[in-house]
């Protein structure tokens, strides 16, 4: 047990939030529904992450400050912060790792989430990696922030996610967040009755790249079962994985793994070879087994003997 002071009250717990996703809003909200003493936002007005959110529409009427920032380590943002005197800084949803000058600002904690089973896969775009991997489970981590190493603190809440074959990106973010929420009051109570606990994980640790637009390209070569993960991985809020045919960008909305394993009768085909068509979906040869493409962007007009 890691003692963080004494008890104190809701009105004492003054909270500023760090956040641009969709998953800091939902954790704001939750904390404005627990009628928590937010002292100020910081967030940003906009992004080139998928899932950005600009938190200023969170707090409309809720007289909550707030600051816009693109730095978040900058001079004015410190000072803005400083002067709100937090004894607790939540940092949920935001791509930038706090410097230790804000970091040792508040009197209790700085506190993060990752949607990993921490210290398991850190790093960038946690949700699209575990689906394109085939991952069957992952978990919902929080975290106290102590140093400027990504997603390196000592867990304090985890729970594990089961990720089913049917998730997507969009399924598996909702399912994480659910279960963030739920953690995220009991966290506020340890903290209230200083009662905040150190879960000891001896898993290795290992770090997931930055996702690239290429990453995101479908090659036909892979298994069908890889590109399925793909496609699934990279659904909304995220841009869809990808194909080009005819030198136009087709994305891939919806797919479903007709075979694993190819069969004989199409072990002649070449990867990327179109094996069955009709007017609602069609199937294509990969480098093993077969998938099925049930919903692109883009009306394309494909035949039976075409390759992709």
């Amino acid at each position: 047990m890691k003692k963080f002071g004494s008890s104190i009250d809701k009105k004492n717990l003054r909270i500023l939030f760090i956040g641009s996703a969709e998953s800091s809003r939902l954790l704001l909200k939750k904390c404005i529904s627990l009628k928590l003493n937010i002292v100020g936002v910081c967030t940003k007005k906009n992004s080139e992450n998928s899932d950005f959110v600009d938190l200023k529409k969170s707090i409309k009427n809720k007289k909550i400050d707030f600051k816009y920032t693109k730095k978040i380590n900058s001079p004015s943002v410190f000072t803005w912060i400083k002067n709100k005197s937090p004894n607790l800084i939540f940092c949920f949803g935001w791509s930038e790792i706090l410097k230790k000058k804000i970091i040792n600002l508040p009197s209790i904690a700085t506190v993060g989430f990752h949607p990993t089973k921490l210290p398991r896969n850190r790093g960038k775009h946690p949700i699209i990696w575990s689906l394109a991997l085939g991952l069957k489970r992952t978990a919902s981590s929080f975290f106290l922030i102590k140093n400027e190493k990504v997603d390196s603190g000592k867990v304090i809440s985890q729970k594990q996610v089961v990720i089913s074959n049917e998730d997507n990106a969009a399924s598996l973010y909702k399912k994480i967040m659910r279960t963030a929420i739920i953690q995220l009051e009991q966290i506020i109570r340890n903290f209230k009755k200083n009662k905040i606990r150190i879960i000891n994980t001896n898993s290795k640790s290992n770090y997931w790249r930055r996702r690239y637009y290429s990453d995101g390209k479908i090659d036909w070569r892979m298994t069908a079962f890889s590109i399925n993960n793909l496609i699934k991985a990279l659904d909304k809020p995220y841009p869809y994985a990808h194909f080009f045919f005819k030198g136009k960008e087709i994305k891939v909305m919806k797919s479903n793994l007709i075979s694993k394993k190819t069969p004989r009768k199409y072990d002649n085909f070449v990867p990327g070879n179109i094996i069955l068509k009709n007017k609602s979906f069609f199937d294509v040869r990969c480098g093993s087994g077969i998938i099925r493409i049930l919903k692109t962007n883009k009306k394309i007009n494909l035949k039976k003997t075409n390759y992709l």
